[in-house]
């Protein structure tokens, strides 16, 4: 695998030979200027597609909501319509799919392209084409938003220092032939097409092959200089086929490889090999992980020296540092608190569990079917051949006796650095809150709900009189039913909260997340043959959801600060009561196994008012 370094490691090495380096931009590179990404893009033509198959208008579908975002994911998976979620083709099928005509494509194109303004990072790639610092540019974007930053760039320089750019796309290849066979740079190569190209590739027919002349200025190039890969996923074969027909050559990528990408975890499997290929003929390799590309020229920008009048240009357009300077307190605030955080401090949690080593490796969703058939009440998290758990130790053995078990003491838990650790504690500390009270839980991939329970027709009138009782504060505070149906849908619904494991300030904390939990039936029954929709369609349940979730707004929308305050003091005196605000998962004697035990303090998070905030201040006066 190739090493990993930052973007400013990657800037000081940058800074000592730039021309020595092609750029290679992809959709990601245009993001900050308005422009959609292809990720964007995907969804936008997934939403539109779920619109068209379901019969529910767009406008009421939000593509930017992470609750229709997993109803449309969902909607997919089900059905074999596109290629899975990070299939290389995923892209063009979609956009095949929603615009098999190529002008409408082509159309869509030019009306994306309308939005983008050369950002940040354009211009200081720009100020390094009109200072011949950066020769070359390949692109699979159709935008013209680099040479539109090198044409502003080079009027503000002597006419006899101007670069004049050259752009070469499709229908134009002879133009990068020429720049490539008399090393005439700088040139920007649109490998795509370029927007006002009568002929693009979008799809995945069109993306098959690449345009001969094009490809054989490509790797012409990466033969000349190395090449830095920025915004671009590794989608297209017929790119990532030019890129490594490279290493094939005796002199590939001289100036080196550099991948960057936001985490080393984002990057494609193709892209992988291609870099271990590359890595493996002795070519300098490296992945550099950057946020943004306006990050990446942050770091770029600050190493190089440019005239004043181009830094002057170039800083214009720098985004707002997210971390800035700010001034200490001149004064000291206010005594009281002013905000209620819905957090109790966790005062004590897990540091070890039971380690387990399996004869064959296994899956963490395995382990909880083979615990669950075996009626083993436990927690379970798998890492291929080892499992964390908690639990007695002779049951979970019993259960995982297919994988070939065995104990091999504990482990360490160290949530603040392995997720896994993280997963194991979140899971165990959703059940203990439940434990011993009226209360269940529901865990999901997307975050674990304790609820208030309903408790069941056959429970002893003495359990349900004690039930109610425990209860009563919560109603009380509510001042509405905790559980019950949502009218004129007839889903069940209970009050509850979200929860959350966060570290801030130096401990844990068990946030609470106070919500209205609705079960919405999901869509199992194919559609009607006559015409009409089954209770349980797409649209019949797209639209139930909707009503579903005007619902529960409405039921929040008058519960004002007073009543969040009520509403806090109940559930944090719920979850801590009893047994000493000691809360244990399972209850497992500590001769048959290790349990989870937890200890919450009961006070909430509360903040104090900002410094010198007139707001706070209009007593003094």
């Amino acid at each position: 695998m190739a090493e990993v370094i930052t973007s400013t490691e990657f800037s000081t090495t940058f800074a000592l030979r730039p021309e020595q380096f092609a750029w290679f931009l992809g959709a990601g590179a245009s993001a900050s200027a308005g422009i959609p990404t292809g990720v964007a893009m995907i969804l936008e033509f997934k939403k539109q597609l779920f619109c068209q198959s379901v019969g529910v208008p767009t406008r009421q579908v939000d593509s930017t909501d992470p609750l229709w975002i997993s109803r449309i994911e969902e909607f997919f998976r089900s059905r074999p319509l596109l290629p899975a979620v990070g299939d290389p083709s995923e892209y063009s099928a979609a956009f095949e799919a929603v615009y098999p005509d190529v002008a409408e494509r082509r159309r869509y194109i030019d009306n994306a392209i309308r939005k983008g303004t050369p950002s940040f990072a354009h211009r200081v790639m720009a100020a390094l084409i009109t200072t011949k610092r950066l020769p070359c540019v390949f692109t699979t974007n159709f935008d013209p938003l680099v040479e539109t930053a090198a044409t502003l760039t080079d009027q503000l320089v002597p006419a006899s220092e101007r670069a004049h750019l050259t752009v070469a796309a499709l229908d134009s290849a002879d133009r990068g032939v020429r720049c490539l066979r008399e090393s005439a740079w700088p040139l920007i190569a649109k490998l795509h097409g370029d927007y006002q190209s009568v002929d693009l590739k979008n799809t995945d027919a069109e993306l098959r092959s690449q345009d001969a002349q094009m490809r054989s200025v490509l790797t012409g190039a990466c033969q000349r200089f190395g090449l830095i890969v920025v915004g671009y996923s590794g989608r297209d074969a017929s790119i990532m086929e030019a890129l490594s027909d490279v290493l094939k050559q005796s002199e590939a990528f001289p100036g080196g490889l550099f991948w960057v990408t936001r985490s080393r975890g984002d990057v494609m499997p193709a892209v992988t090999t291609f870099l271990a290929a590359a890595a493996a003929k002795g070519i300098t390799t490296r992945i550099v992980e950057a946020q943004n590309i306006d990050e990446l020229a942050g770091d770029v920008v600050d190493k190089i020296s440019l005239t004043s009048v181009l830094t002057a240009h170039v800083f214009e357009a720098r985004p707002a540092p997210i971390l800035r300077q700010v001034p200490l307190p001149a004064t000291a605030a206010l005594a009281f608190p002013v905000l209620r955080c819905s957090a109790l401090p966790v005062v004590q949690m897990p540091d070890i569990a039971r380690r387990i080593t399996l004869a064959q490796s296994a899956t963490t969703p395995e382990i909880r079917v083979l615990l669950r058939a075996a009626g083993v009440w436990a927690i379970a998290n798998c890492n291929g051949r080892e499992v964390a758990a908690f639990g007695p130790d002779e049951a979970l053995m019993g259960a995982l006796q297919p994988l070939g078990p065995k104990l091999a003491g504990t482990v360490r838990l160290d949530p603040a650095a392995n997720s896994w650790a993280l997963g194991l504690l979140y899971d165990a500390i959703t059940r203990a809150l439940c434990r011993g009270r009226p209360l269940f839980a529901k865990l999901r991939s997307s975050g674990h709900f304790v609820l208030v329970a309903r408790g069941s027709s056959s429970e002893p009138e003495a359990e349900a009189r004690r039930r109610a009782e425990r209860l009563a504060p919560l109603q009380k505070a509510y001042s509405a039913p905790l559980f019950g149906n949502v009218p004129n849908l007839g889903f069940a619904f209970n009050e509850g909260l979200r929860i959350r494991l966060e570290q801030c300030a130096g401990r844990w904390w068990c946030v609470f997340d106070p919500t209205t939990y609705v079960e919405v039936p999901r869509d199992e029954e194919p559609p009607a043959t006559d015409g009409r929709l089954p209770e349980n369609s797409p649209a019949t349940l797209a639209s139930s959801t909707s009503q579903a979730a005007d619902w529960r707004r409405e039921r929040w929308a008058l519960r004002y600060n007073t009543v969040w305050s009520r509403i806090f003091d109940a559930w944090a005196a719920l979850l801590t009561e009893g047994n000493e605000d000691v809360l244990r998962a399972l209850g497992t004697p500590q001769d048959a196994g290790l349990d989870a035990v937890f200890q919450l303090s009961g006070a909430t998070a509360w903040s104090r008012p900002q410094h010198d905030h007139p707001y706070f201040n209009r007593s003094r006066s």
